[in-house]
């Protein structure tokens, strides 16, 4: 029988999805043990003046 923990995880940046997604998992192997993967659920952006800020 597999056994599997799941944790919500929430990164942002304000250079690219890659660069929040990396921050994110960088961040969760300081607490967490065995991660094995990542499953993107949502991509949202912050608009300031007509322009993507984060």
């Amino acid at each position: 029988m597999a056994v599997a923990r799941v944790t919500k995880i929430i990164g942002s940046s304000p250079r690219s999805w890659q660069d929040a997604a990396n921050e994110a998992i960088q961040r969760a192997n300081k607490t967490l043990r065995n991660v094995t993967g990542i499953h993107l659920l949502e991509q949202k952006a912050h608009v300031e003046k007509g322009k993507i800020t984060e």
